[in-house]
């Protein structure tokens, strides 16, 4: 299993966990595990997700990602595992 860190934060808005899952569904990225918070207007949602039988290559997701964060006023994060562990290792 590809496991995938994809982290969104930025002001809240409607629609933005549907326009993020959207993008998954399209692409055949199943979400594993999900969750967000918003506090005070900043809206934070973490996800891990299962790249096997993605439809593109990580590069294209990540810099897709990075566009449709752009377009929705939140920044979106998208980093293998194994990378996203060694960052928030103590």
């Amino acid at each position: 299993m590809k496991k995938t860190i994809i982290t969104v934060v930025g002001r809240d808005t409607v629609g933005i966990i549907a326009k993020v899952c959207t993008y998954l569904a399209n692409n055949n990225i199943n979400i594993l595990d999900i969750s967000q918070t918003i506090v005070s207007d900043f809206f934070n949602m973490m996800m891990i997700v299962d790249l096997n039988n993605a439809s593109k290559s990580m590069a294209d997701i990540v810099d897709e990602l990075d566009k449709l964060g752009e377009e929705i006023g939140v920044v979106i994060k998208c980093q293998h595992e194994d990378i996203f562990n060694k960052m928030h290792r103590i």
